[in-house]
């Protein structure tokens, strides 16, 4: 693809139309327009201010793409994951999860992942879908999959859970506060610390990390996937062991781990 392609390709996928790209850019859209004709090409200012918009690589914008292929966001329908979630928690007398896989969809209801039409709420059915297919058939590790994003995303408090104080607690280890390019390193370092003291809080948080490693080559820019990745070798190892070393947890870790660092892999040598 040429560069105008890239450039409307990446635009329709960030769902911004061509008036609202150049309104970023202060130039008229007629001046989009055509460089997504490749009538005339934008200068290396715009070219660097283009990538931001559109939250890519210049690389991305100005490399031809040989290769097309046709991808899609979701896998699975997630009513009919939700559907298997609640079947399984009833069978199973679940009862902190039945009421945290409805508190979940109302709390997340009219959120998207980002840079996609997919409700929110696929996430934590993934998680926990995740969780049944390894056998961990869990009330907390359940109920914490569907809730460990509804404090940090959603505006809720820990007190307004339909769960039991260990499931909140263990919400509450998995919610970590905003960051700043100055306090980051300092912030996730204590929010894995934290994670690693409790297996379930552990298990949940790479069960999470596979989820997000599958999903963000769409949902992130090169920039974040590369912050991604270097989070994910620094921190993962020491929950990975924490994960590892509760018994009940074996195979799941085995499964968890060669699918963190089969995603790892590949993305490396892309990047």
């Amino acid at each position: 693809m040429s560069m105008g392609s890239n450039i409307k390709c990446f635009r329709e996928e960030r769902r911004l139309t061509q008036e609202q790209v150049a309104d970023y850019l202060s130039v008229s859209f007629q001046a989009v327009s055509s460089w997504e004709r490749d009538e005339y090409k934008p200068d290396t200012d715009e070219l660097i201010k283009l990538a931001n918009v559109l939250d890519v690589s210049v690389s991305a914008l100005v490399e031809e793409r040989q290769n097309i292929f046709k991808t899609k966001d979701a896998i699975y329908n997630w009513e009919h994951m939700k559907t298997y979630v609640k079947t399984t928690a009833k069978n199973f007398k679940l009862y902190n999860s039945l009421k945290a896989i409805d508190y979940a969809v109302e709390a997340h209801q009219g959120q998207n992942r980002k840079c996609s039409g997919i409700p929110y709420i696929y996430h934590p059915l993934n998680l926990a879908c995740h969780a049944l297919s390894m056998d961990i058939i869990e009330d907390e590790i359940i109920a914490g999959c569907m809730l460990h994003d509804v404090i940090e995303d959603c505006d809720k408090d820990y007190d307004d859970l339909p769960v039991n104080d260990e499931i909140k607690d263990i919400v509450r280890i998995l919610t970590h506060e905003k960051t700043t390019d100055e306090n980051r390193d300092e912030v996730m370092e204590a929010y894995y610390e934290r994670i690693s003291k409790n297996p379930k809080a552990s298990l949940i948080k790479c069960i999470d990390r596979c989820n997000n490693l599958t999903t963000m080559s769409w949902g992130l820019s090169r920039d974040r996937i590369y912050r991604m990745i270097l989070e994910t070798d620094k921190y993962y190892p020491k929950v990975m062991k924490t994960v590892k070393s509760t018994p009940e947890y074996n195979n799941a870790a085995w499964l968890l781990q060669y699918q963190i660092e089969s995603m790892l892999d590949i993305y490396k040598r892309l990047m």
